[in-house]
């Protein structure tokens, strides 16, 4: 039995990241990249017009050439999104050499990690994988989750969040505070904001 996944969400803002190829393949994983905030360097002779207008509006670097094992110097993350296999191979293998996590596309052997289907509704976002057996049912779950969960959910979740950072901030830690963060969680922020301040102040 396979070892199992470790499921994690990585802060990528300000990181260097690296994607090998700018054709159809890379598209999808350089605007995730972007999503997130990483700094991003394409390595390719050529590529998608979207790509280059990226490049051209300075929000990703592209290097127009073949790949170099240079490449990953600084990297902490590589994208391998070529329709090369060797190239690919090279890239996986050059990045287990230097401990940079690599993901090549469709090619799960050499994938230390893999991209989710993901269902985003502001702050939260629900990942699902299948550990690359099945990327086409991972899909499959998401747009059966995206059409479960209100599209207000995100605006939800941000109410929550305000009136939680201020049980924190006023009141000390304690079963009372865990009760009335737990409480918040269950309900509409608005009506239980004064109910949730109210079971935190208890033991007071």
């Amino acid at each position: 039995m396979p070892t199992p996944l470790f499921p994690i969400f990585i802060k990528l803002e300000g990181r260097s990241c690296l994607v090998v190829g700018a054709g159809e393949i890379a598209k999808a994983k350089i605007d995730s990249l972007l999503e997130a905030g990483a700094r991003i360097t394409v390595v390719a002779p050529d590529g998608e017009p979207e790509i280059q207008g990226l490049a051209v509006a300075g929000r990703i670097a592209w290097q127009k050439r073949s790949y170099q094992a240079s490449d990953l110097q600084g990297a902490f993350l590589v994208i391998a999104a070529t329709s090369d296999t060797v190239v690919n191979d090279s890239v996986f293998i050059a990045a287990r050499r230097l401990g940079i996590l690599c993901n090549a596309v469709d090619d799960p052997p050499n994938c230390d990690f893999y991209f989710p289907a993901v269902v985003r509704r502001g702050d939260l976002q629900l990942a699902i994988s299948t550990a690359g057996e099945s990327p086409a049912f991972a899909q499959k779950l998401r747009r059966a989750f995206e059409n479960a969960f209100d599209q207000h959910l995100g605006d939800w979740l941000g109410a929550i969040g305000q009136v939680r950072r201020e049980i924190l901030a006023a009141y000390p830690a304690s079963e009372a505070r865990k009760r009335a963060l737990h409480l918040l969680a269950n309900g509409d922020p608005g009506e239980l904001q004064q109910s949730a301040h109210d079971t935190a102040r208890s033991t007071q």
